[in-house]
C-alpha cells in the first residue's frame, strides 16, 4: 500500500469518526472530537507500518471473494487497532473521568 494511499483512507477516517461521534454520538466536545480524529488518523497508518516493518501485509491483504463488501483480514485489523486506540485515548483523555455510561454512548 502507498504512502498516499494510506494518507487519503486516514483522512477519511477522521471525518467519518468526527461525524460519527458527532452526530451518532452526540458527544460535541472538541477534546473528544480532537481525540477520535486523531485516533482514526494515527492508528490505521500505524497498523499498516506494522504490517509493512514485519513482512505480513501479504498475509493479511487478501479480500474475501465477496464483490459487493471485499474486505480483508488487513481492513479488519485496521478496526480493532482503531477502536483500541480510540479507547485508549479518550479513557486517558478527555472521557477519563465520564461516568461509564456517557463515554460508552
Amino acid at each position: 500500500m502507498s504512502t498516499g494511499s494510506m494518507l487519503y483512507g486516514a483522512a477519511l477516517s477522521v471525518v467519518a469518526a468526527v461525524l460519527l461521534v458527532a452526530f451518532v454520538g452526540r458527544d460535541r466536545r472538541v477534546p473528544v472530537l480532537l481525540t477520535a480524529g486523531a485516533a482514526a488518523f494515527l492508528m490505521p497508518i500505524c497498523w499498516n507500518l506494522i504490517l509493512g516493518w514485519t513482512g505480513a501485509t501479504d498475509a493479511f491483504s487478501h479480500d474475501l471473494p465477496f464483490r459487493p463488501f471485499p474486505v480483508s483480514w488487513q481492513d479488519t485489523g485496521t478496526g480493532v487497532f482503531t477502536l483500541a486506540g480510540a479507547a485508549i485515548g479518550l479513557s486517558l483523555g478527555p472521557c477519563g473521568k465520564d461516568p461509564a455510561r456517557r463515554a460508552g454512548r
